[in-house]
């Protein structure tokens, strides 16, 4: 199969994207996105409101459960937002950099805090505030926290 062929066979077929949301299917030239809209950043915050209500009225008391559920959520809030670009996140220790370290470290390292040589993170200037080495187990409060912070992030300097 040629790469143009492949390019439609991977963009076609989804459903279209809800009212406002920008419709990149087919699109094989979108590496990166330099904004998004409020409905995607809305739609996210209400992901992670019920994320946290369904795990506040859940009765489980199976250790490790918690750490499990939110190590799991952050992956799949980082997934919404996986395309931005690194000239508008920043280098620097933000919420979104350290989503991403998190994500990394949680996918690539055994779940065990890892930084990179792009991000220049300060532990002390992060958001959940782990320490390279530091096994990942994030806590309702970690996560909501975390969470609130990359979306506020991501509303200053990414909403279209």
């Amino acid at each position: 199969m040629g790469t143009t062929a492949l390019a439609e066979t991977v963009g076609s077929g989804a459903d279209p994207p809800p009212e406002g949301w920008p419709d990149q299917r087919g699109d094989p030239h979108m590496l990166g996105r330099k904004d998004y809209t409020q409905q995607e950043i809305d739609h996210a915050r209400a992901m992670v409101d019920e994320q946290l209500t369904l795990v506040s009225r859940a009765k489980v008391t199976q250790a490790g459960f918690e750490a499990m559920f939110f190590n799991t959520a952050v992956l799949a809030l980082d997934r919404l937002f996986v395309h931005r670009v690194r000239t508008v996140t920043g280098k620097d220790t933000n919420p979104l950099s350290e989503l991403e370290l998190i994500c990394d470290s949680l996918m690539l390292a055994d779940g065990v805090m890892t930084t990179n040589k792009v991000i220049k993170y300060v532990p002390a200037d992060s958001v959940v505030q782990l320490e390279p080495g530091d096994q990942i187990q994030l806590t309702a409060c970690d996560f909501e926290r975390l969470a609130t912070a990359c979306l506020d992030v991501l509303e200053t300097r990414f909403l279209a």
